[in-house]
């Protein structure tokens, strides 16, 4: 059975013990990126891809604060398995109130991960919000809304999304705030698709003042501070 094509993070606060994990998954044939905590973790899964976390469950039970948030945000997102460590042995465990989680870590590779497609962290937090748009795109301007925003980006529902490819450069006018964005298309959803509005998921490009002013209204947020994480 094929093995994850992305690397697992292994989070513990106990150094023996991540390295011990992290051993384990190369054993395993899994490339590994070991997390001396969890805030560390969610910085590496905002840069790239991955395909599922080994959680220390001691690490899990002393986490705090924002540590704690970011550990839930992390198990809520990816495939994930908690487990202790019994010298080179590795043994799942599951906690009162949690997902249901694999009884071994073949299964949570090979079945668990592997069915999942790797995933990167959103930077930001999405913001249900309905904004009138016109988008410009080869000279042409098509008529839309929004249905999200965030400081990284919006999906502006379209009818037509097909209209677009993955890559196209277009800009957003804001009529509401006299205010226009430019954009790249990241992602296309096309009529009928899994239920949810046609239309294109958009990534600002970099913002001026302007444009900042416009989004920290929306949000009613400061960018430094609207992390996309989990908080019950």
């Amino acid at each position: 059975m094929p093995l994850p094509d992305h690397p697992i993070l292994v989070v513990s606060y106990i150094d023996e013990t991540r390295t011990a994990l992290v051993s384990i998954l190369e054993t395993a044939g899994v490339a590994a990126v070991p997390c001396a905590n969890f805030c560390e973790a969610e910085n590496f899964a905002l840069k790239e891809l991955f395909s599922g976390v080994l959680m220390d469950l001691t690490s899990i039970i002393k986490s705090k604060g924002e540590e704690k948030i970011v550990a839930y945000t992390l198990a809520n997102f990816f495939p994930t398995l908690r487990v202790r460590t019994m010298g080179a042995m590795l043994v799942p465990m599951s906690m009162p109130g949690s997902a249901k989680q694999d009884k071994n870590l073949d299964d949570f590779l090979r079945i668990t991960c592997v069915a999942h497609r790797a995933k990167r962290l959103r930077k930001f937090r999405r913001h249900p919000v309905c904004l009138s748009t016109i988008v410009n795109h080869n000279c042409n301007e098509f008529k839309g809304f929004t249905l999200d925003i965030s400081w990284g980006g919006m999906f502006n529902v379209d009818l037509d999304a097909e209209r677009f490819c993955v890559g196209d450069q277009v800009s957003i006018f804001m009529p509401e705030f006299d205010c226009t964005i430019s954009a790249e298309v990241r992602r296309i959803k096309p009529w009928k698709i899994q239920r949810h509005p046609p239309g294109i998921g958009l990534l600002f490009n970099e913002l001026d003042e302007t444009g900042e002013n416009v989004i920290a209204g929306i949000t009613r947020t400061s960018k430094e501070f609207d992390r996309d994480r989990l908080t019950s």
